[in-house]
């Protein structure tokens, strides 16, 4: 799967901020613009950030799996771990602190194929990237921008003050979406 190109230039570092670390299957959402919301090790997990820029509400959930229905009891436990159930909670949970649909910036880094990981086809990366983009397209949401698939795995993180994604990780050159 293609990577949209990033800019490389060097990151102005940024001040001491309150970092909310997400896990897999977890996610955030957060009106504190003294707030960033991080996860850790995407492989073929896709992130899903959102950001209100007028609201000034920013959000994450870390997807690892396209389907509810294989798990429901994990589901129903953790509903942010399926794309199906997570991202529309993302969205819910956006929308309780004053985000509006269709102001959201909407971006999905992940996705990607693991070398030494059992190889499927297609891999969890590309059908975790398929069904996140297949329900926001379903729910009238436009992806913004992307850096998804490739074969290594990123942290990213969501700066709730200005909806900034930022990627880093031992193979990827730290970048901003």
């Amino acid at each position: 799967m293609n990577q949209t190109s990033l800019a490389t230039e060097s990151v102005a570092p940024r001040l001491a901020k309150k970092r909310i670390v997400i896990g897999i299957g977890e996610y955030a959402v957060s009106n504190d613009p003294e707030s960033t919301i991080i996860t850790h090790a995407l492989g073929s997990c896709v992130a899903v950030c959102l950001w209100d820029p007028v609201a000034r509400v920013g959000g994450m959930v870390h997807v690892l799996l396209p389907d509810s229905k294989i798990n429901p009891e994990r589901a129903s436990a953790q509903p942010g771990a399926f794309a199906d159930t997570g991202i529309p909670l993302l969205f819910k949970t956006a929308y309780s602190q004053g985000a509006v649909k269709s102001r959201c910036r909407v971006h999905l880094v992940g996705g990607a194929t693991i070398s030494g990981a059992p190889q499927m086809e297609p891999s969890v990366g590309k059908r975790n990237v398929l069904a996140a983009r297949q329900m926001l397209w379903r729910n009238g949401v436009m992806v913004e921008k992307e850096h998804v698939g490739g074969s290594v795995a990123r942290n990213v993180s969501i700066d709730v003050t200005d909806g900034t994604v930022q990627l880093s990780g031992s193979q990827v050159a730290a970048a901003v979406l």
